[in-house]
C-alpha cells in the first residue's frame, strides 16, 4: 500500500515562500505521476500541479503558474511544491497524491485519476 506524508506546512506572511514536501513510500513497480491539489475552507478540492514520473512533464494551475513549481527526487522518493510570492487566496490545506500512470511521462490533472492522498497540511498565508 503507498503511503504519502506531506510536511512544511505552516503560517505565513503575503510575500513569503513555504516547500511543501510529501514523502512516498512503497512507490514501486510502475510509474506515479505525482500532484498536488488544495482545499480552501468552504470550497472544493482544486487542483494545484502535477509531475511525471520522469519530471520533465509539470502541469500547473492558472492560479499558481509562475509562483509555484513542483519537482520530485525519485532517489528520495520525495516530490516537493515551492510556493513563492504566497498570497492569503493560497491558504488551504494541501494534499500530496499519487496517480500509477502507463507512461514515465505521463501527466493528468483530474484528482479521479489519483488512487493515493496523502493527509493533508495547512497552510496559512495572513494578509
Amino acid at each position: 500500500q503507498v503511503q504519502l506524508v506531506e510536511s512544511g506546512g505552516g503560517l505565513v506572511q503575503a510575500g513569503d515562500s513555504l516547500r511543501l514536501s510529501c514523502a512516498a513510500s512503497r512507490l514501486t513497480g510502475r510509474f506515479y505521476a505525482m500532484g498536488w491539489f488544495r482545499q480552501a475552507p468552504g470550497k472544493e478540492r482544486e487542483f494545484v500541479a502535477a509531475i511525471s514520473w520522469s519530471g520533465l512533464n509539470t502541469y500547473y494551475a492558472d492560479s499558481v503558474k509562475g509562483h509555484f513549481t513542483i519537482s520530485r527526487d525519485n532517489a528520495k522518493n520525495t516530490v516537493y511544491l515551492q510556493m513563492n510570492s504566497l498570497k492569503p487566496e493560497d491558504t488551504a490545506v494541501y494534499y500530496c497524491a499519487a496517480d500509477p500512470t502507463p507512461t514515465m511521462n505521463y501527466i493528468r490533472s483530474g484528482a479521479e485519476a489519483y488512487d493515493y492522498w496523502g493527509q493533508g497540511t495547512q497552510v496559512t498565508v495572513s494578509s
